[in-house]
């Protein structure tokens, strides 16, 4: 089961696509994380979404949104998958353990190998503020994403 809104969000260390460990507690106190898991880079799916999220990049940065993608791929696929898209956010290896973070965060599929495709907005306090999940083989819309930025918004009020 995926970790519920107004908790706490659990903290990690990945790779990123260029060996760098990217930590999420790094950012507590300084940003907010839009954390994006997708099952597979270069698969249709998922070429689609991030392509969406790297069109509309703005979306996160005029909200101070640090956007991060998660999959169970290898940092050298997630930098291949970068490069050849143009993607100029951070793509995490969730690589191994294998799926260790996406198990964490209750989106791992075992029957699968692979995270479902779910998204969590976490606030500069580390408690996720807003999130969802689609079915297997949907993909997400931006608009998820806006009304996902705006809920987040709402809690800084």
């Amino acid at each position: 089961m995926a970790l519920e809104n107004d908790t706490q969000a659990p903290d990690f260390e990945l790779p990123n696509q260029f060996g760098e460990h990217v930590r999420l507690g790094e950012f507590r106190g300084k940003k907010a994380v839009a954390l994006v898991f997708f099952p597979l880079a270069f698969s249709s799916t998922c070429t689609t979404e991030m392509c969406d999220l790297r069109d509309n990049l703005a979306l996160f940065k005029n909200n101070d949104i640090e956007l991060i993608g998660i999959s169970v791929d290898s940092k050298a696929v997630l930098r291949a998958f970068a490069e050849n898209e143009g993607y100029d956010f951070p793509l995490l290896a969730d690589f191994w353990p294998h799926g260790s973070v996406a198990k964490e965060y209750g989106v791992f599929l075992d029957s699968k190998g692979y995270a479902n495709r779910a998204t969590f907005l976490i606030d500069i306090n580390g408690i996720i503020r807003a999130s969802f999940i689609t079915a297997p083989g949907e993909a997400r819309s931006i608009e998820e994403y806006q009304a996902a930025v705006e809920e987040l918004q709402l809690t800084k009020v």
